[in-house]
């Protein structure tokens, strides 16, 4: 009788071990959506390392703080902390990624960087975009549940070395890691073609610190996530709004030029385009819905600006140099291709005055005088854009340009008045170059296979900014929905253009002067998702 009773007593005891072993594990997937962290749904251990690992947002950096231990992600399972969220359909995941801490001692293959599972289960189907302490950079993936994890060698994909943005995208079943360092395009580090990360998956942040005993740190910022959609938009470059058949969500960013570190003020599900800094660089002002807004640097609600009866205000405006006077784009209907027209009113609002009776015509500049502007223009039955400076007093327009073909656009003055800055298709790549005030002496300035945009000189004039869209893309058109790159190029020295941000935009992005008025900051648009 006692030898059976201890039986049952210790059979008893095993089922309740099993019974706690069980809800250990099933206990990640009854609280997975109780830790929210900034954008992200939830952050947890995966496969139960001994040290417990954190997270935590900081709101004002916009920042992410994130450690964690973990044996290692390897073979069969992993042991890692996961901040992360629920996407389906197509993303770009983009962030910036830096071990923080007394990294003494700290085993090589430390890992941080994107991840997406199909479960939180320790042995889940998984793709990681790798970045390890030693410099490492590889992307890697667990095909199937239980399975051991794809050396990528085995696929000849090359590891890289070092990198500070990363970048892990899905599209339809292909899965792509690229690396940046700082300042640099992106790279392709390596991709393939998963059978079962084709659905909805868990995506987002982790660390591992490849050593049970130790909780390793790290940071990230500039954490972006976009869902593109693979169609055909409309190529027409002044198209407002533009002919497309889906609206996506907005951010207004501002980016710290030196450091790279940038900063969300506004976000929301429909579309808002071209950031301006006022003259006291406190607030932005931008265009939605055929008015202009300001809206507070810090954010807050946005202020309409008042324009009179002239309601169709398009993403081409721009203040004097005087901080005195607004010049703006609006659409007359009944006119020739959306009847774009030319006005200038005062900066504190009131009724526009009328600048260009012909349309179409897009304002993009004053001179430092004041006494005249820059627009892009179609003139006597001419089928393509030139370049014009028109006077503020009389109307009168002096043509900069005479093409027969290809585009022209986005002409700029410097500060000093001596040149003017513009974008040119000349040989089948849209490049920056500048010209006299005059339209003589025209120079190219970039030489790239990119298609480069909206050139914008910073007030100190030691620093020009624009826009890069991929060369996929036809070169006369800056289309919305894109993934582009915002880059700046100094104007004193001999050095290359310069990365400040990697985003999802395009149209909208920088057609305004961007420049805050120090010369550190640039305020731009970036796109998010499709708004339901």
């Amino acid at each position: 009788m006692k030898s059976s009773f201890l039986m049952r007593f210790h059979n008893l005891q095993d089922s309740i071990r099993k019974a706690v072993a069980l809800s250990a594990t099933l206990l990640p997937f009854c609280v997975m959506a109780q830790n929210p962290v900034g954008i992200f749904e939830n952050h947890m251990d995966i496969g139960h390392p001994k040290l417990t690992g954190s997270a935590r947002y900081d709101e004002a950096s916009q920042t992410y703080y994130i450690s964690g231990a973990g044996s290692n992600i390897w073979f069969n399972r992993d042991e890692f902390q996961y901040i992360y969220k629920k996407l389906g359909g197509d993303f770009c995941l983009t962030a910036d990624f830096e071990f923080t801490g007394d990294t003494t001692g700290a085993v090589g293959h430390r890992k941080i960087g994107w991840m997406i599972r199909e479960s939180a289960d320790e042995g889940s189907a998984s793709a990681s975009a790798c970045k390890h302490f030693d410099g490492l950079i590889v992307l890697q993936w667990r095909p199937f549940n239980g399975m051991f994890m794809r050396d990528p060698e085995e696929e000849r994909y090359y590891p890289k070395k070092g990198g500070q943005t990363i970048q892990l995208e899905r599209v339809g079943k292909v899965i792509t890691m690229r690396i940046a360092h700082p300042g640099e395009p992106l790279q392709l580090v390596g991709s393939y073609e998963t059978e079962t990360l084709n659905g909805e998956v868990m995506a987002g942040l982790y660390i591992c610190s490849h050593d049970s005993s130790v909780v390793a740190n790290a940071k990230v910022w500039n954490v972006r996530i976009d869902k593109p959609v693979n169609q055909s938009y409309s190529s027409n470059p002044h198209a407002v709004p533009p002919n497309m058949n889906v609206v996506f969500g907005s951010r207004l960013e501002v980016v710290d030029v030196a450091s790279g570190m940038r900063h969300v003020i506004r976000e929301e599900p429909k579309r808002f385009e071209a950031p301006n800094w006022m003259p006291d660089g406190k607030k932005l002002l931008f265009n939605e819905g055929g008015s202009l807004f300001t809206v507070d640097i810090n954010g807050g609600e946005p202020q309409k600006l008042n324009t009179g009866s002239v309601a169709g205000n398009n993403n081409d405006h721009a203040i004097s140099f005087d901080g005195k006077m607004l010049a703006i784009s609006s659409h007359r209907q009944g006119k020739p291709e959306g009847g774009s027209t030319v006005y200038i009113v005062p900066l504190a609002g009131g009724e526009p005055k009328l600048l260009t009776e012909n349309t179409p015509s897009y304002l993009h500049g004053w001179s430092p005088s004041g006494k005249d502007v820059l627009i892009v223009a179609k003139r006597d039955g001419s089928k393509v854009f030139n370049l014009y400076k028109v006077s503020v007093t009389d109307g009168k327009e002096t043509a900069l340009t005479h093409n027969l073909t290809g585009h022209v656009d986005g002409p700029e003055y410097s500060p000093d008045g001596k040149f003017v800055y513009y974008n040119a298709n000349v040989s089948g790549t849209m490049q920056i170059w500048r010209m006299r005030p005059d339209g003589s002496d025209k120079e190219q300035l970039t030489f790239a296979n990119y298609h480069n945009w909206f050139p914008h000189i910073s007030p100190d004039g030691k620093w020009m900014a624009f826009i890069s869209f991929p060369d996929n893309i036809d070169p006369d058109a800056h289309p919305a929905y894109k993934e582009v790159t915002l880059k700046v190029m100094s104007l004193t020295e001999p050095k290359s253009p310069r990365v400040v941000a990697y985003l999802y935009g395009g149209q909208g992005t920088i057609n305004a002067p961007s420049w805050s008025p120090d010369s550190k900051r640039i305020a731009f648009v970036s796109n998010s998702e499709p708004a339901h």
